[in-house]
């Protein structure tokens, strides 16, 4: 873990990456600019990598001894006791479809577990970060709204089609059915909306390193529960559950029981 310099130190360090990140962000969006299309068929543009390859130049300047992790560019100093994971733009399909439903993404690991988390959404100058006990948004503490059951409960996902391909699609309509609102406000997106209060459950059943450690410390340190998507630790798998304490059990349960 962090010690309260450190904790400091390292913020400080985030928001200045993510005012100059935001910057180079909020310069193309509705710009009309080019898309390319990467090897898994994920888009990309100019967009993420100016901003990745900015990112890594601070990092490498400030903290020459740490190891670096992005989505454009791979690994760097893969060894450092310090590892920064970065997602310039998480949420590209919706960053070029003109919503704002995207953001960065940093996190810090430290000897592999992640002490850090910041999501800025660059359009409304949004900074969150969490370390694992808190959460901040803009200088003010967040928590997570819980509900008692959840028929009370929104729930929010990134993409209806990916729970066919990667999880149970069945499975998942059942959870829909006991909720009080579904919405595919996804993507990092999602996620915000829970630690801030305004969601209580968001899924992915499919997810990248650079994005899920990134959300650790967010999710915990505004109050909520965080595993994969058969409520293992979330460092060690490839899917995310995020839910309030009330209800990240049964979520869990409905998700992975036999179907008869």
């Amino acid at each position: 873990m962090l010690d309260k310099n450190e904790i400091l130190e390292y913020s400080n360090f985030c928001e200045k990456m993510t005012d100059v990140s935001g910057k180079i962000i909020r310069k193309y969006f509705r710009s009309n600019i080019s898309i390319e299309t990467k090897a898994d068929s994920s888009p990309v543009t100019i967009a993420d990598k100016s901003t990745e390859e900015k990112l890594r130049e601070m990092i490498m300047n400030e903290y020459p001894d740490h190891g670096i992790l992005g989505e454009e560019f791979g690994q760097h100093n893969e060894g450092a006791e310090y590892q920064w994971l970065l997602d310039p733009i998480d949420g590209t399909k919706s960053f070029v479809c003109g919503t704002i439903t995207f953001g960065t993404l940093i996190a810090l690991l430290k000897k592999g577990k992640p002490v850090l988390g910041v999501f800025h959404q660059p359009i409304l100058k949004e900074f969150l970060i969490g370390d694992n006990k808190q959460t901040y948004l803009n200088d003010n503490l967040v928590k997570i709204k819980d509900v008692n059951s959840l028929k009370e409960s929104v729930l929010l996902t990134t993409d209806h089609l990916t729970f066919e391909k990667y999880q149970n699609l069945k499975k998942f309509e059942n959870l829909i059915k006991k909720v009080k609102l579904y919405r595919m406000w996804g993507d990092c997106y999602g996620y915000y909306l829970v630690a801030t209060g305004y969601a209580q459950i968001m899924i992915d059943p499919i997810m990248n390193v650079w994005d899920s450690m990134v959300l650790i410390p967010i999710i915990k340190g505004a109050g909520g529960i965080i595993t994969d998507y058969q409520g293992n630790d979330a460092t060690k798998g490839n899917s995310i559950i995020a839910a309030t304490p009330n209800i990240h059990k049964e979520v869990i349960e409905i998700l992975n029981k036999k179907i008869v």
